[in-house]
């Protein structure tokens, strides 16, 4: 896999490959789900990270991922392009607008993150708890995934939102433990293992899911020490996707991954025992959220029957 795919900093510029021209469709879907995320006030990582998939996810899926606790974040990662500086207030009312556009929209699966806010003592448990079971009341067939940073590491923080029993925690490892230091902003790759691990003890039955961006530098090897770590740390679902450089002022991309390459990485996580792995060029943590979920749980579904043909 090393030194295919490779492009100059000059190129980057220029081009990108083929497999990562993006289809622009600003339907009825697209525009109507954006007026409606402007009257609520409302954040969508969709717009603020810049996702590649925003077209697809709003105009064809008709599906979003609500960001929560203002569009301010208190930690400047170098991989991403959410506003960084002092955070707004706390908007209590946040939870119950978020929950009113999940009804409205009527989804099957609800994805709900938030800026890191290191501001608060609590990380944002509180209002992220909220969120939820303001969605379980509004739209209780709507099946909900959480993902939040690590709060601080603070145990009572995710154990707040654990007790809100979210139907899939999901907390991104982001890079490999070599380049964490230089990609990420405040966080460490051990306490983010840390957290998936506490919430999976916290309650076995929520699965847990973390995601892979590739391209800024490492290797097939730390690739695949980071898959044996998640699994040693009991995550269930993996996403591995191209990172893509979203101004000039951020990391810069040192390879572009062929979907080829994508799909021998998926087969490599399926074999470490992911119950699902999503991985692609244009893959995001949230990318067909609601299909890994699907999956992750038919594939629960079909441990616990073997294990009951063993048991009798």
């Amino acid at each position: 896999m090393d030194g295919v795919g490779i492009v100059s900093q000059k190129e980057e510029y220029i081009r990108k490959p083929e497999w990562l021209k993006i289809k622009l469709n600003t339907n009825e879907n697209y525009n109507g789900l954006k007026k409606m995320m402007r009257e609520k006030n409302l954040h969508t990582v969709c717009e603020e990270a810049k996702c590649p998939n925003i077209h697809e996810c709003w105009a064809v899926r008709r599906t979003a991922t609500f960001m929560i606790l203002g569009g301010v974040c208190t930690r400047a990662c170098r991989f991403c392009a959410v506003k960084t500086g002092l955070p707004n207030e706390l908007d209590l009312q946040e939870p119950e607008r978020v929950a009113d556009s999940v009804a409205l929209m009527n989804l099957k699966h609800a994805v709900v993150t938030a800026v890191a806010r290191d501001d608060l003592k609590d990380g944002g448990a509180a209002v992220f708890a909220e969120t939820v079971r303001a969605i379980r009341r509004k739209s209780p067939f709507t099946s909900i995934e959480v993902l939040p940073s690590d709060m601080g590491g603070v145990y009572e923080n995710l154990k707040m939102l654990m007790d809100a029993r979210p139907d899939i925690l999901n907390h991104n490892i982001e890079t490999v433990e070599r380049l964490t230091p230089r990609v990420r902003a405040r966080a460490t790759y051990k306490r983010s293992l840390e957290f998936l691990k506490r919430a999976k003890e916290m309650q076995p039955d929520i699965p847990t899911k973390s995601s892979l961006m590739i391209g800024l530098g490492e290797t097939k090897e730390e690739i695949i020490a980071t898959m044996d770590d998640l699994r040693a740390h009991d995550v269930d679902i993996m996403t591995i996707g191209q990172y893509l450089q979203p101004t000039k002022k951020h990391i810069k991309v040192q390879k572009y991954y062929h979907p080829d390459e994508f799909q021998e990485l998926k087969e490599i996580a399926m074999s470490k025992g992911f119950s699902h792995c999503e991985a692609g060029p244009l893959v995001r943590s949230s990318y067909h959220a609601d299909e890994q979920v699907n999956a992750a749980a038919k594939q629960k579904q079909l441990m616990g029957e073997e294990q009951s043909v063993q048991q009798a």
